[in-house]
């Protein structure tokens, strides 16, 4: 079992001023033998608050903090596994009147194929993919 980490779980840790590192060892306690990973979809929701910062001294830090966590996680690309169920996924939801963000359904959609949770800050966007276990953070 695993744990893919969403991005709202790491721009809540930069912004009350964590390292990634300090927000990686903050979400593994407890469960040390679980791996902790993020997916490719992170990283570009990542990238885009970099790009977006006000001041060149918070896009420094956000770098960083990026980069750090590029460091300190396991990094799992949209596959061609993946983009099926994530389609699936949206049909099914479609069908009954609901739709989530594309990148949200991409980040559900790995933890699923992975057979892992996902950590998230926006529960009710994860909440509704059928089948997967979302932890409140």
């Amino acid at each position: 079992m695993g744990l893919i980490l969403d991005s709202s779980v790491a721009i809540a840790a930069e912004r009350l001023g964590q390292s990634a590192y300090q927000m990686i060892e903050a979400v593994g306690q407890g469960n040390r033998s679980e791996e902790i990973a993020i997916s490719s979809i992170t990283v570009l929701e990542l990238m885009h608050g970099v790009v977006r910062a006000d001041t060149e001294l918070r896009r420094a830090a956000r770098q960083r903090f990026v980069d750090d966590l590029l460091l300190g996680l396991p990094v799992h690309p949209v596959t061609t596994g993946i983009a099926l169920r994530a389609g699936r996924i949206d049909g099914l939801l479609l069908t009954q009147g609901n739709r989530i963000a594309l990148a949200d359904l991409l980040i559900g959609a790995t933890a699923l194929e992975l057979g892992y949770s996902v950590a998230t800050h926006n529960v009710r966007h994860f909440d509704r993919i059928p089948g997967l276990a979302v932890r409140a953070m």
